[in-house]
């Protein structure tokens, strides 16, 4: 999956429209980044990729490079 289909999935979890989101942007930054977010990241991580994080783990994650960083490894 390419980075550009990640970010899609990171919007419509958070509810923004197509192309909002860049990868340097900082998630707190976003009034859509709240609780019912991070739970919406926490399963898209694991129906997509199959990995199971935690919500402190989700919490650390600071730009969305680093929510692409946690989908790959």
């Amino acid at each position: 999956m390419t980075n550009a289909e990640k970010i899609a999935l990171l919007e419509e979890v958070m509810e923004l429209e197509e192309g909002t989101l860049q990868q340097d942007d900082v998630l707190e930054e976003y009034d859509e980044w709240d609780s019912v977010t991070i739970l919406g990241i926490i399963s898209l991580i694991d129906e997509e990729f199959g990995k199971t994080v935690t919500g402190k783990e989700v919490r650390d994650i600071k730009t969305v490079s680093g929510l692409l960083d946690m989908m790959e490894s």
